[in-house]
């Protein structure tokens, strides 16, 4: 079984992915085009129908969750990941409480209106109120975000108990230059709106909030951006985290990045086609991993 993210290539055209199977019916090519023909890349598909676009993105969105498991980033209950729904923007689909991460399936995934009511989805309609809370304010105060990831990452969290934004002393850190916050607030489970609302606004227009005390948001355009983003910020933590304790062991400190040298590597590494493609491999090994088993 071919990975639905494919893109079919053109025959003889060398400027082209090859080695990628056919896309389904109904979905078509979508290739970047980016300075000189080495850097074209393929890009999100593109629907003529948004009940199949529908279709396609929950199957995105339960490998998302599989991806989390597979990275330990679940912590019992908590944790979520919700997308637009191209049919009516104004909802959001988003994993039942208390179902696992690496055994979700698209035809588990709950769909959620602006007033929390679940309408559509799988057997378990149970709602984490903490995701309605925060992923609601964040898709209505951001129309441009498809979907957002938060979860309890064990490096991301610890980092986030520094309260502190991130370092740029890596390539990968440079996605996030400029273009993540910090939450400065911790009030226990975000049960009430303003706490959302507080966060939505926090996060502003960037890409990333690491949230004081609790844990990792990221977003993007498009699922596969808003879980790249997620597990290179873990990432990004976890190297600053042994970077600054190698640097105080040795009474030095870390060397940071110039800033006119991180806003050039962010234009090759985080924009959202980058994210978007960053995460490609994830979603193949998954589905090869599961025989798409995530797609049911």
């Amino acid at each position: 079984m071919a990975p639905p993210s494919a893109i079919e290539p053109g025959n003889g055209d060398a400027t082209k992915p090859t080695n990628i199977a056919p896309l389904e019916p109904g979905v078509s090519e979508n290739v970047i085009k980016t300075k000189g023909p080495a850097f074209n890349i393929p890009g999100p598909p593109e629907f003529d129908d948004p009940y199949k676009e529908r279709a396609y993105l929950k199957g995105r969105l339960a490998a998302a969750f599989r991806i989390f498991g597979k990275y330990g980033f679940d912590e019992g209950v908590a944790g979520h990941i919700t997308l637009r729904d191209p049919v009516d923007p104004q909802t959001f689909w988003v994993n039942p409480f208390g179902v696992a991460f690496s055994l979700m399936k698209a035809s588990d995934l709950i769909l959620v209106n602006e007033e929390g009511e679940v309408i559509d989805g799988g057997p378990c309609r149970l709602l984490n109120t903490a995701a309605y809370m925060i992923h609601s304010a964040i898709h209505q105060a951001r129309p441009d975000v498809i979907a957002a990831a938060h979860s309890h990452s064990i490096y991301g969290r610890s980092f986030c108990a520094l309260g502190k934004k991130l370092d740029t002393i890596t390539q990968d850190s440079c996605a996030f230059h400029d273009d993540h916050v910090l939450y400065s607030s911790f009030n226990g489970i975000v049960l009430a709106s303003i706490e959302g609302q507080n966060i939505a606004k926090a996060l502003g227009s960037s890409k990333a909030a690491l949230l004081q005390n609790h844990g990792l948001l990221t977003v993007g355009k498009s699922i596969e951006e808003a879980v790249f983003w997620f597990v290179s910020l873990d990432k990004c933590c976890h190297a600053q985290l042994m970077a600054d304790a190698a640097a105080k062991g040795t009474g030095g400190e870390t060397v940071k990045i110039g800033d006119e040298e991180a806003k050039f590597t962010y234009k090759a590494v985080g924009s959202p086609i980058a994210g978007w493609f960053s995460a490609k491999p994830m979603f193949d090994v998954i589905h090869r991993e599961t025989g798409g088993e995530y797609l049911e």
